[in-house]
C-alpha cells in the first residue's frame, strides 16, 4: 500500500464558492430590502417604526447574515439600542431565519439639511373614506344599526357606505 500525501494545494473553502450562489438563493426568496421599507409598521411594531426606520440591508464579507442599518433621531438611540436584539428576532422571524445577524443604529437630527426627511410619522388610516356620500352612510349606519358588536357594526357600516357608493357599470 502506497503512502498518500494529503494536500490542500487548489482547494478553497466551501463559504467562498457558494458565497455568491447564497447571497442570490437568499434575494430570490424574498430577503430584499424593500420588504423591510415597506412592511416596517408591521415587522418591527408601531412603537419602534414611530421612531425609527430601516436604511440598508448589506452583506458581510466572510460570513453568513446580513447586517440591517436603521435610522433614528439622537434622543431616540439609547432607547433603541436596548430594544436591538428584540427588533433582530422580530425581523428574522418574518424571514424564518436567521438572516440579519447585526443592527447598527445611526442617527440623525430632527431636521436635517432638507426640512422633514427625518420624521417617522405614517399616515393614519382613515376610517371612512372622502367619496362616501353622507346619504350613503346614513342608509348604512340604519342598515347595520341592529347588530350587538359595535366593532362589527362600525365595520358593517363602513363596508355598506363603501357598496352603496360604487358606481353600477
Amino acid at each position: 500500500m502506497a503512502n498518500r500525501k494529503t494536500t490542500t494545494r487548489g482547494f478553497k473553502r466551501t463559504s467562498s464558492l457558494l458565497q455568491d450562489r447564497i447571497k442570490r438563493a437568499s434575494a430570490s426568496r424574498g430577503f430584499e430590502q424593500s420588504r423591510l421599507l415597506t412592511q416596517w409598521p408591521e415587522i418591527a411594531g408601531e412603537a419602534i417604526a414611530a421612531i425609527a426606520r430601516p436604511v440598508s440591508v448589506s452583506y458581510s464579507r466572510g460570513g453568513f447574515g446580513a447586517t440591517l442599518t436603521v435610522l433614528t433621531t439622537g434622543p431616540q438611540a439609547p432607547m433603541l439600542e436596548m430594544q436591538k436584539e428584540k427588533l433582530r428576532e422580530k425581523v428574522n422571524g418574518v424571514y424564518g431565519y436567521n438572516a440579519i445577524s447585526r443592527i447598527l443604529i445611526t442617527q440623525t437630527a430632527a431636521t436635517g439639511f432638507a426640512e422633514g426627511q427625518a420624521t417617522f410619522d405614517h399616515r393614519a388610516k382613515s376610517a371612512e373614506p372622502a367619496c362616501v356620500a353622507p346619504e350613503h352612510s346614513a342608509i348604512a349606519t340604519d342598515l347595520a344599526a341592529s347588530v350587538g358588536d359595535s366593532d362589527l357594526r362600525l365595520a358593517l357600516a363602513a363596508l355598506g357606505a363603501n357598496v352603496l357608493s360604487k358606481h353600477k357599470s
